[in-house]
């Protein structure tokens, strides 16, 4: 999307990041829990934009970055606050891909309680909690507002930085096949292909690798899938013992939604991943016309219209019967 399509609010609100991003110093760079792709890409990016413009910066999360994705990191790792709990306060935060302040969990010790704080997203559910937000929805991925904050800032592409909004692009859109794959979208893909990105590569580290842990749990989480009476709601489970018997990581759970999306028919698929006794976090897919970001938002959660997460306190029973119910009356 060039400038020209741009409304001129997201124009000022870019010019303001790119502002403040040149006149201040000491960036803490975060994103929400149990990072995806595109939160890992947009983290990056930041940490590739910071250092073009000369700053100190730390990129933080809670939890670890799962190891398909380090290859977008440059020499630094992203901190892990669970292991390596930072002990100071940033006054500057730039929070990317989170659509509410909670999500980013314990990294919020380390927010001050004066912060200025930037919210770079496209979720359709973000509540606007920054000094200075960049939101557009419209956006496939956080990292195509990144790109054009890049262009605002008028920084010089590196294969690196390019394979970071590359990257985020083809996590979000499922490898260019979900809704939200526009002429944008492959604009911007063409043009960080010439860059010097490593597509095929990409493809087959991000998408198609999979770990014998997740092969492992794939073949039990496929046991437990189940339908409503009339097909339209599939959904599937996964216990801590599920995960304990496959030797599975918590990045290992990534993609298994769609042992129920793909079934023909189904509508809204549903993934209930045990996180602790009584906690059960779920994960919202919809093909066809069920905004799932807002059946997310009656439990907590939120995201995208097709794609959404929440978490709930409960029994596996309960948060099964809870949300199927919940999702029947929608459809």
């Amino acid at each position: 999307m060039n400038n020209t399509q741009l409304t001129e609010d997201y124009q000022a609100s870019l010019q303001a990041v790119a502002q403040f991003l040149r006149q201040e110093d000491d960036f803490l760079v975060v994103s929400h829990l149990s990072p995806d792709g595109d939160a890992i890409s947009s983290t990056s990016a930041m940490g590739f934009i910071l250092k073009a413009l000369g700053k100190k910066y730390s990129l933080l999360n809670e939890g670890h970055t799962p190891q398909k994705f380090k290859l977008l990191l440059d020499d630094e790792d992203i901190i892990n606050y669970s292991s390596d709990p930072v002990q100071r306060t940033f006054d500057r935060v730039i929070f990317v891909d989170c659509a509410d302040a909670s999500r980013i969990g314990q990294a919020k010790q380390v927010v001050a309680d004066n912060a200025v704080i930037i919210n770079i997203d496209h979720h359709v559910t973000n509540n606007a909690y920054g000094q200075i937000n960049v939101v557009r929805t419209s956006a496939a991925a956080t990292v195509e507002i990144i790109y054009d904050l890049i262009k605002t800032l008028n920084i010089s592409w590196t294969p690196k930085l390019a394979s970071c909004i590359y990257a985020g692009l083809l996590t979000d859109t499922g490898g260019f096949r979900y809704s939200n794959t526009t002429p944008a979208v492959f604009a911007i893909a063409e043009r960080m292909l010439r860059e010097g990105v490593a597509g095929a590569m990409l493809a087959e580290r991000l998408l198609e690798t999979m770990s014998l842990g997740q092969v492992q749990l794939m073949k039990e989480t496929l046991s437990t899938l189940s339908f409503s009476e009339d097909c339209r709601i599939a959904w599937v489970k996964i216990t801590t013992e599920m995960m304990n018997r496959s030797g599975a990581l918590d990045e290992d759970t990534e993609g298994l939604i769609n042992i129920s999306r793909n079934v023909q028919g189904v509508e809204v698929a549903l993934l209930f991943k045990q996180k602790a006794e009584h906690e059960i976090k779920i994960s919202f897919r919809s093909k066809g016309e069920v905004d799932v970001s807002r059946l997310a938002q009656i439990f907590g959660g939120g995201g995208h219209v097709r794609a959404s997460g929440a978490t709930i306190m409960g029994t596996m029973e309960e948060a099964v019967a809870r949300i199927v119910e919940a999702v029947k009356e929608k459809i």
